[in-house]
């Protein structure tokens, strides 16, 4: 310990026998001409680049995603609170602004003081620190010293007072990945400079000195004696008061628990954006500071998150508890157990409002667990309905509760409640019908379990969601919601040596006779479905869903084409509605509306929000109007019901989707031009289970979404387009009025050769 000491010792003396010998002129030609030539050039603090990370936005300004090695903001210097500023000179260098680079008046006092063996004293001036800590090492050689005093001189020089400080404040290591007071800010308070109070302004400026040692996030007891050095030095310098100083010393900390919290959770929408923004800036775009500004909102993404976390939890209580994530055995001496306590919930991943905990007691009617903290809490009541089965004395022993359990916990209304990590996954997204802007996306139950985004990567049979654009395709064959279709048993004779039957059946295993071609979509009929599929040809039909942007290679070319067996996207599937919502053009989902520089100059941007140009209609319009009607009539009185009656709106239209034995389970809709779209399943595709259906995974998650997106939202009227007119009480093409059509088994070609063998015995439900 004393050697370093020495070292610095000597430098100090060396110093001033060099003023002493040659006299202060002397001393700065020595530097000039043997020194300075030596040292490095000082073009990195006269050109200043910073590197500021990137950083993701949503449309109403909250910080939703930082990407880059070094946290760090740029503030410029006439920014900085006066408050911050004093207390970074009253412990750092109180003469700054009048020295020259070098405090001599400080280097003898600290060389005085730490000669009698007090308290160890630096000499370091703020330009001594910048030109550290852009060239130099922070090692105690000499020769390091000697250049830290050239380079201080040359930046003197070069820059004014004001402008070392701003590089000061902007470059410092601040521990926790931070660089700069700004960042830090950030880091351990969740504040903005300005929001500083004096006692976390004093609590930051005794950072720098050791950003190991004096970090309150890893040790609070010694930053609060540094912060307190502080506030005393400020004290003294009359730049607080003495009723000021008791104030902050005694104002309590609150240091985040994590390094940078954002506004909302939009992990998976940062994710998408930051991989667009590296394809195009390449790696640049983590120095930068680039400032991407997204189309989602924080309150309807903050609906997103919260729909998705709160039914996919839901599901999964249903379902059961599948027993403890781990075991552990609980030593008996006290420091022993601490520590397995510590390293087996160290070992569990985050998942946000899912505590891992250990089991430390176990009754009938009460478990205690204990927390990383060392928390003893108390589950009772209906907080363990979840584990019931598992405290049974007829429990299996991987499911039993016992001590040693590792389980999760969650905060409820009425306490702490026992649950579990799910297994399933799910998606949701909702963009703007008429320009394709993201509104909210949740790509995953957790982006720290699962980084794989549903929305834009799950390719999933979307069942009977797709049967509205086999329905579109109808309508422009000259079929009209009112069409009568025959809902009977239907049975195609396969081909092949193994012969057989295919026969798609409907869901309830139901048959109505004559239903409208509405009728068969507000109920989400299989059998009239395939029927209808026949009499368009699964060829037009096929080509037709390009008109929605599916990809036709995912698509079946078979008659199991109206019972959703390809496969799509949760966001080409909101992409496809949103085609009947807005009178039929396809639009191109966008989630960046800008991205501006670090001085904020945009350097891109999608202007403002335009109607569908002509040039991407893809639909006639009275034929979107006629399938928006049947799908209102879905959300009224069909399998999406309990929509309009949770929402109380008359102006929603949407679909259920699920596939056979319940692998999927989706909800499509729109209203107010939101269009959503909800999915759950597993990644390794198995039944949800046998009562399980669009209606009751997707359509919930749909629905608390829409509560927020559509409220102060008026309920629209669609206005009937010209060319439609209504022929036995429904909507038809006016040119196909007088031609009657019916879809009836009799009345269709036979299918061609394999045409039936193709369609696959699986049926989708709903």
């Amino acid at each position: 310990m004393r050697r370093p000491r020495g070292r610095i010792l000597i430098t100090l003396l060396l110093l001033l026998v060099f003023v002493a010998l040659l006299g202060a002129g002397g001393a700065a030609g020595y530097f000039y001409l043997v020194v300075a030539p030596n040292v490095p050039s000082i073009g990195a603090v006269t050109d200043y680049r910073p590197k500021i990370p990137l950083r993701i936005y949503t449309s109403d300004d909250v910080l939703i995603g930082e990407f880059g090695e070094e946290h760090r903001d740029f503030v410029a210097v006439k920014a900085v609170p006066d408050m911050l500023k004093k207390s970074i000179l009253a412990i750092e260098d109180t003469r700054f602004y009048e020295h020259g680079g070098i405090d001599w008046i400080r280097a003898v006092g600290a060389a005085r003081a730490n000669l009698r063996g007090g308290l160890r004293q630096g000499a370091s001036t703020i330009t001594m620190q910048v030109a550290r800590n852009f060239f130099l090492s922070r090692d105690k050689k000499f020769s390091r010293k000697i250049n830290e005093v050239a380079l201080a001189y040359k930046i003197e020089q070069a820059l004014s007072k004001d402008q070392i400080l701003e590089l000061y404040l902007n470059q410092i290591f601040m521990g926790r990945r931070s660089y700069g007071f700004s960042s830090a800010a950030r880091a351990y308070f969740g504040k903005d400079l300005a929001e500083l109070t004096i006692a976390e302004t004093a609590m930051l400026a005794g950072i720098p000195k050791d950003p190991v040692r004096n970090n309150p996030a890893v040790n609070p007891h010694r930053a609060k004696q540094r912060q307190e050095v502080v506030l005393q030095r400020m004290r003294e310098l009359a730049y607080i008061t003495e009723a000021q100083f008791e104030e902050a010393r005694k104002e309590p900390m609150r240091i985040a628990s994590v390094r940078q919290e954002f506004g909302t959770h939009a992990e998976y929408v940062a994710e998408l954006v930051r991989l667009q923004v590296l394809a195009q800036f390449k790696d640049d775009a983590y120095t930068r500071g680039l400032v991407v500004i997204t189309t989602i909102g924080k309150a309807e993404q903050d609906a997103a998150y919260d729909s998705v976390r709160r039914n996919v939890l839901a599901y999964d209580q249903r379902h059961g508890y599948r027993g403890p994530e781990a075991f552990i055995n609980l030593p008996s001496g006290a420091e022993e157990r601490e520590d397995a306590i510590n390293e087996a919930l160290r070992a569990r991943p985050v998942s946000d409002g899912l505590l891992p905990v250990i089991v430390t007691a176990v009754s009938p009617r009460q478990v205690t667990v204990e927390n990383l903290n060392g928390d003893r809490i108390d589950v009772s009541g209906p907080g363990l309905r979840l584990v019931g089965a598992a405290l049974a004395d007829s429990a299996k022993p991987a499911l039993r509760l016992r001590p040693g359990a590792v389980v999760r916990i969650t905060q409820e209304d009425k306490g702490w409640a026992i649950v579990q990590v799910p297994q399933v996954a799910a998606g949701f997204v909702a963009i703007d019908a008429k320009t394709g802007a993201y509104h909210a996306m949740v790509g995953g139950f957790d982006f720290n379990l699962q980084k794989y985004n549903h929305v834009t990567q799950a390719l999933r049979q979307p069942g009977s969601s797709m049967k509205p654009f086999i329905y579109s395709s109808a309508i422009e064959r000259g079929y009209s919601p009112g069409t009568p279709i025959l809902d009977e048993p239907l049975e195609f004779p396969r081909g092949g040596a193994n012969g057989g039957t295919w026969a798609p059946q409907n869901d309830d295993g139901k048959y109505d006779g004559q239903v409208s071609m509405r009728q068969a979509l507000t109920h989400s009929k299989n059998v009239p479905s395939v029927r209808l599929l026949r009499a368009v040809s699964v060829g037009y039909a096929h080509a037709f869903l390009g008109k929605f942007g599916f990809t036709p290679e995912r698509q079946p070319k078979n008659l199991t084409l109206a019972l959703g067996t390809g496969a799509v996207t949760p966001l080409q599937m909101a992409g496809a509605y949103a085609v009947f919502a807005n009178g039929g053009y396809q639009v191109r989902p966008y989630l960046i509306a800008a991205i501006r520089d670090a001085g904020g100059k945009t350097l891109w941007a999608s202007g403002p929000p335009k109607a569908p140009a002509e040039s991407t209609r893809v639909l006639d319009q009275r034929n979107a109007f006629m399938v928006d009607s049947m799908l209102r009539d879905v959300t009224r009185f069909g399998t999406g019901a309990a929509s309009s009656q949770r929402l109380g709106r008359a102006d929603l239209a949407g679909k259920t989707g699920t596939t056979t034995d319940a692998v999927d389970g989706w909800f499509a809709g729109y209203a107010a031009n939101v269009v959503a779209v909800a999915w759950m399943g597993y990644d390794d595709p198995r039944s949800l289970g046998g009562r399980e259906f669009g209606a009751t995974l997707a359509m919930p998650i749909w629905i608390d979404y829409m509560k927020v997106a559509l409220d102060k939202q008026p309920q629209q009227v669609r206005p009937t387009p010209d060319g439609v007119v209504r022929v036995n009480d429904d909507w038809v093409y006016a040119e196909f009025a007088g031609a009657s059509k019916t879809v009836d088994v009799d009345q269709l070609p036979p299918l061609p050769d394999g045409a039936a063998e193709a369609a696959t015995e699986q049926s989708p439900a709903d």
